[in-house]
């Protein structure tokens, strides 16, 4: 049990971590720039909220699977297997988990006053330092916020990890998948580990949610 919760932790960082790189400059991409096809963009990076997890973990296997669009040529390549592995944790927590945050950021991005960014240019700074200096500082309370909910969402994951990554004690077990398995032969352990996570989404949501109601 406590190796699925140090391995729970440890994806659901990684995961954060990623969405934060992808995720960031992607909201500012739906939020302030306009481009042919930034609506089907942002279906596709909203499409995670509304398909099954385990149809998004299929999704994943036809993509990055062995034989897979992409897979095969990671594979062929460079040698990179993601399905059932540690890493494909990340990737499966990662794309049911980033829309949360891109969701958050675009919102803040579109609810701050462009008119900082547009002063910054003028000035004589370049877009990515007034991006830097300007617009990270005013959307970090979005950031965070939807870092921490990617955070809650990936850690509880189930559907996608399992489909993609499958259930390798020690490798891709990670808490929600132990307690599934958990409920066939120790119950009280499956209990004590959905207590964790009821407590842990409890946490966030109340803490969040001044912000919610707090907001423009």
């Amino acid at each position: 049990m406590w190796q699925a919760l140090r391995l729970s932790l440890v994806c659901a960082t990684a995961a954060t971590a990623v969405s934060l790189v992808i995720g960031v400059p992607l909201a500012w991409l739906l939020a302030r720039a306009d481009f042919p096809g930034r609506g089907f963009v942002r279906a596709l990076v909203t499409l995670p909220l509304v398909l099954p997890p385990v149809v998004g973990g299929v999704a994943l296997l036809l993509a990055l699977g062995r034989n897979g669009v992409v897979g095969q040529w990671l594979d062929s390549w460079f040698g990179i297997t993601l399905p059932f592995t540690t890493a494909g944790v990340v990737v499966a927590e990662t794309f049911v988990a980033m829309p949360f945050l891109v969701i958050s950021v675009e919102g803040t991005l579109r609810a701050a006053d462009p008119r900082y960014e547009e002063a910054a240019t003028t000035l004589g700074a370049s877009r990515f330092t007034a991006f830097r200096r300007v617009t990270l500082p005013l959307i970090a309370p979005g950031i965070a916020a939807g870092a921490v909910l990617a955070w809650a969402r990936a850690l509880g994951e189930f559907g996608a990890t399992i489909t993609f990554a499958g259930n390798f004690p020690g490798r891709t077990q990670t808490m929600p998948l132990a307690v599934y398995l958990a409920l066939q032969n120790n119950p009280e352990a499956a209990i004590a580990l959905s207590l964790v996570l009821l407590a842990v989404s409890i946490a966030v949501l109340a803490g969040l949610r001044d912000r919610w109601m707090t907001a423009p």
